[in-house]
């Protein structure tokens, strides 16, 4: 498996676009395509808020219903939330759009939608957008940039990766883009993501796949502890690397299995480390405890624990915070048997043990928490099971972008 540049369009058969179309944002793009020359097989997870958006509420039937998807609309600016029969109106109308001008079904048309809850899209301006879309649609590394860079709102940067790998003797790629810089809490995925794939696999084992997968790398993020209406991850497999059709476990599967781990671990960090305000990319690894259950729970809420991320804006080695965090997490452990490190591309250094802190030093401590991305290593000193949870620090500028966000 190795890395290699692109995302969306770094699939055979995979074409994306850009463009700008004014459903909220001027001179920038805001509306992007991604579109498979073949049939695709789909699967997706959703946002666990009961109040979900209208284009996620069309994309779960798709998914769960339609025979197959080749296509996906996406806008930013207007998440079409909270918009009643309007806005699935404006779902359908962009779906037939898009599904008249590219000789799709409607019905194999997936929409997503990112930005201010509660207003209306304008059914002209993204029906506009959609055409430009198709007329700019390309299968070129930058086509797929450009829709990347379409479907940000707050983030700072775009977020894309493609990965190569073998799988039944065939070459396959995969590839991804995702945007997620506020409103990001794990349940479900927190976000917008979208995976293209060339990879022939069924429908049942790649949703079987892509539900287990968000548990240890979407799942497992937080900037703010709010989880959004629009959550949506989408994963399209169009079959065009002509492998064996992967329709149960094994091999094939497990390297697939591990490739959109790839993706979707690298996706996960960036939309971290780029939440608003944020400053440095919050790690916590939890070792040896006693399930992955609980690992997991201790991981997620040291990275969820507001205090504790103001101390890392700080470069504070303020422990106390992180052992708090640990405590009320709801898993059982004993506190004089655990282990916490800081540690960095500086360095890493043992904070607390044996119940008290240990015997270091507050310079070295801060010069490790000064670096972009940092980890609070904890042994728990109770098992063999392990996760990780990434977060962001908090920062003054959290509350100036979202103070006035909505105008």
């Amino acid at each position: 498996m190795k890395q290699i540049q692109g995302g969306v369009t770094a699939a055979k058969g995979f074409e994306a676009a850009g463009v700008e179309a004014a459903i909220k944002y001027q001179n920038r793009k805001d509306m992007a395509l991604i579109v498979s020359k073949a049939p695709c097989t789909v699967a997706g997870t959703f946002t666990s808020n009961v109040v979900k958006a209208a284009p996620v509420l069309w994309d779960k039937q798709i998914v769960e219903y339609s025979a197959f998807a080749q296509a996906v609309v996406v806008n930013s600016g207007i998440a079409n939330a909270c918009t009643g029969k309007q806005g699935l109106d404006c779902c359908e109308a962009e779906a037939k759009c898009a599904g008249e001008l590219l000789g799709v079904p409607t019905d194999a048309v997936l929409v997503a939608s990112t930005g201010v809850i509660g207003m209306q899209i304008p059914v002209d301006k993204i029906t506009a957008g959609i055409e430009k879309l198709v007329a700019a649609k390309a299968d070129t590394l930058e086509a797929g940039s450009d829709a990347a860079h379409a479907i940000m709102t707050t983030d700072t940067i775009s977020k894309e990766i493609a990965i190569e790998t073998q799988i039944g003797g065939k070459t396959v790629t995969l590839g991804g883009m995702c945007k997620g810089s506020g409103m990001i809490h794990p349940n479900m995925c927190t976000m917008l993501g979208f995976v293209t794939t060339d990879v022939k696999i069924s429908k049942e084992m790649l949703q079987k796949c892509v539900s287990a997968d968000v548990v240890d790398s979407f799942n497992m993020i937080s900037v703010d502890g709010d989880t959004s209406t629009n959550d949506t991850l989408l994963v399209l497999a169009n079959g065009m690397a002509g492998n064996e059709e992967i329709t149960a476990e094994g091999e094939d599967y497990d390297n697939f299995c591990k490739a959109l781990h790839e993706i979707t671990t690298f996706l996960a960090k960036k939309m971290a480390g780029d939440g608003e305000g944020a400053t440095a990319l919050f790690e916590t690894k939890v070792i040896n405890a006693v399930s992955k259950e609980d690992a997991r729970t201790l991981a997620k809420s040291v990275i969820c624990s507001s205090l504790t991320k103001a101390a890392i804006f700080g470069h504070d080695a303020n422990w106390g915070r992180i052992l708090c965090a640990l405590g009320y997490s709801g898993a059982k452990f004993d506190p004089e048997n655990v282990d916490l490190y800081f540690e960095s591309k500086s360095g890493k250094i043992h904070i607390f043990g044996n119940g008290v802190a240990c015997d270091y030093s507050e310079e070295e401590a801060t010069k490790i928490l000064s670096d972009p991305e940092v980890t609070a290593l904890v042994d728990m000193h109770m098992g063999e099971a392990e996760a990780t949870a990434w977060g962001c620090d908090l920062s003054y500028d959290y509350v100036k972008i979202n103070a006035d966000y909505r105008s």
